[in-house]
């Protein structure tokens, strides 16, 4: 048990919780004397990709001792001299029967992780550290660690200028220990914090989080069960599988279920290297010892050709909203619903992932999806969508999320969108979720609390109108050109003046239907 002196001289035990936090703070204070970096922008990054190569290390010490105890033969996923105890191990550590030296440090540091062709550990030229890892190739068996860990360091980069205070880095997270469940568990909550503090950075990282009291709630919600198979096409920093898994794990009675869980459930697409990165990291130190994350377009392939392999059980996901994708990704979608807003090509892709009737079970796949206010009053290419969602999927839920969910990064009304393939949509519920307090919105420092859901999750199963919630048949929504966008009957009407960046987003959204309407008159006139 580690001790420590308090103010009054009286010594104490040191929770491992107090000890790994106490670890990161002096990592992220000497990272802050670095002149290469710039904010938590820049830091979490760089400590996120030392910690996932002391992750791997430690991970490999277990396999290699499980694989000389069962006498099989093992495959490190790095060779030496790059692993990290090749490049990090104290100086009384060093083996020279190995012919290693010690750690590097300063600048000869910087050229080993920086440059294609260096000094190694052994002293030798050879592939920079950089090189090396991003080279890794697997065997082409499915799914292997190697082009995991190439694909996470071609999209990542060494920012730290100083050889020196990198070293001591490395020296802080080297106390770190992985083959611990305990540490590995505290590691986990003290990421999801650093993953908010890069959310409130600010910046385009804020599209990478989603709050995880609303991802718990989502999930919670859609209730996944062990043996299906749970999709997140846009997964970000991984939220929404860390909460299904968590979710999972106790309802694992055998050590198959167990098994299934980490290897055939859990599935993720994302194509940014830096929230694929953060994801990869955020899923082991939650217990997800291989995360199988896809690290391209979720759009790439045409939805047409989607067939009942490719389906899955529970699809749970925000995907992004206000971007644009190029006309090759609008290829592939149907000509009469091809848009450049990202949102309205992610449902479609939802719509087509989910598992048919019969399938997989009676009901079919079903998925919770965080959508913009746009989503819901979009005519044009939006209405042909929500159309097909209504004839062919049963829209059963929209829950209304208040001002500020997801402030400081968009200032855009969000909404939910429950739905399933257990037929067509006859009505839909709508439940708009209040802030507290009398307050006008969400903040940084008074963000949503999972709490707040308990009135909705306790509503959820035992339905009936009331004054948050309230029901449409869907021919009113038909009638009314599918517009979703229908408020609160028993609310009075708001009269107060709308925000103006609120006006701002609202304006840019129908500018774009307007553009995406000129464009299917503009193609239908070359006819």
């Amino acid at each position: 048990m580690v001790m420590a002196r308090t103010r009054n001289g009286e010594v104490a035990p040191v929770t491992t919780s107090q000890r790994l936090g106490s670890l990161v703070k002096t990592c992220r204070d000497i990272m802050r004397k670095d002149k290469g970096l710039n904010g938590d922008l820049d830091r979490l990054p760089m400590l996120t990709w030392v910690m996932f190569l002391k992750f791997l290390d430690d991970m490999e010490r277990i396999h290699e001792d499980e694989a000389q105890m069962e006498r099989k033969p093992f495959r490190p996923i790095i060779d030496p001299p790059y692993r990290w105890r090749d490049w990090n191990r104290p100086s009384a550590m060093a083996s020279a029967d190995e012919g290693l030296h010690n750690p590097l440090t300063g600048d000869a540091l910087i050229a080993f992780i920086n440059q294609d062709e260096a000094v190694r550990p052994d002293g030798k030229r050879g592939a920079g550290l950089f090189a090396f890892l991003r080279s890794l190739q697997g065997r082409g068996e499915g799914l292997d660690r190697r082009d995991v860990v190439a694909t996470v360091f071609r999209g990542t980069v060494n920012r730290m200028q100083s050889g020196y205070l990198l070293r001591d880095v490395l020296d802080k997270v080297s106390e770190i220990h992985f083959s611990s469940s305990e540490e590995i568990h505290t590691l986990g909550a003290l990421y999801e914090s650093m993953l908010k503090d890069m959310r409130d950075a600010a910046g385009d990282s804020g599209e990478f989080y989603t709050p995880r009291a609303l991802v718990r709630m989502i999930v919670k919600a859609v209730d996944p069960q062990p043996g299906e198979i749970i999709l997140d096409p846009a997964a970000g920093t991984g939220g929404f599988l860390v909460e299904a898994y968590e979710h999972l794990r106790p309802l694992c009675q055998t050590v198959q279920d167990m098994d299934r869980l980490q290897h055939e459930t859990l599935f993720g697409i994302e194509a940014k290297s830096l929230p694929y990165l953060l994801c990869q990291m955020n899923l082991v130190l939650h217990g997800l010892e291989t995360p199988r994350i896809d690290p391209l377009n979720a759009l790439r392939f045409k939805v047409t050709e989607i067939g009942d392999r490719d389906r899955v059980d529970a699809i749970m996901t925000n995907p992004p909203f206000g971007g644009e994708e190029e006309k090759g990704i609008q290829r592939n979608f149907p000509e009469d619903k091809q848009t450049s807003e990202t949102a309205l090509l992610f449902l479609q892709l939802i719509m087509r992932k989910l598992r048919r009737p019969g399938q997989h079970g009676q009901t079919g796949g079903r998925a919770g999806v965080v959508v913009p206010n746009g989503t819901l009053f979009g005519d044009g290419v939006a209405a042909r969508i929500k159309q097909e969602l209504l004839e062919n999927f049963n829209l059963h839920t929209v829950v209304r999320l208040p001002n500020g969910v997801f402030a400081p990064y968009t200032p855009i009304p969000t909404n939910v969108l429950f739905f399933d393939r257990s037929g067509p949509t006859h009505q839909i519920w709508f439940y708009e979720h209040p802030l507290p307090n009398e307050r006008k919105s969400y903040t940084k420092t008074q963000s949503l609390r999972f709490d707040e859901f308990d009135v909705l999750l306790d509503w959820w199963h035992h339905r009936s109108v009331t004054d948050r919630a309230w029901c449409v048949p869907v021919e009113d929504v038909v009638t009314q050109g599918f517009n979703l966008d229908i408020r609160n009957p028993r609310r009075p009407q708001d009269l107060s003046v709308v925000a103006p960046a609120e006006l701002i987003d609202a304006i840019s959204a129908r500018e774009h239907q307007i553009l995406d309407l000129l464009a299917e008159m503009r193609e239908a006139l070359r006819k």
